[in-house]
């Protein structure tokens, strides 16, 4: 049985970087930014690590093709990753009455939906379009 993780990260991609905002137990964000490339996935796994938070609730939306090598790359890792539709996380955002909008928020926001969702771990099949 899997223990309910207690750290959630979210992942705001975009075409040439992702922003990750790892929220922690004690409500507290650790924030990174990473290239959108094979060497960027690596450096996030490491960040990660040193972070100890391995065990974490990895979310992310489905953004095409800027996310779909990340979501490959990750599901492939022993990481719980969920891959959501963003008109939930925007829905979500809007009963936070959240009006910022840069890459780090919405890494943020991601985290909290994760936290409060808990949402289904992502299956990666060939054909689906992260």
């Amino acid at each position: 049985m899997m223990m309910d993780p207690v750290s959630f990260v979210g992942i705001d991609v975009a075409k040439a970087k992702f922003d990750v905002a790892l929220l922690k137990p004690n409500g507290k964000y650790r924030s990174k930014v990473f290239s959108n490339n094979p060497e960027g996935f690596r450096q996030f796994l490491d960040w990660l690590e040193k972070q100890e938070a391995l065990k974490a609730h990895l979310c992310m939306e489905t953004t095409g093709a800027y996310g779909r090598s990340l979501a490959r790359f990750l599901a492939q890792q022993p990481l719980l990753i969920s891959v959501m539709n963003p008109a939930l996380i925007h829905a979500f955002g809007k009963t936070e009455l959240s009006r910022t909008k840069t890459d780090k928020a919405d890494a943020r926001l991601i985290a909290r939906y994760c936290q409060m969702h808990r949402p289904a771990p992502w299956v990666h099949h060939s054909r689906d379009a992260a």
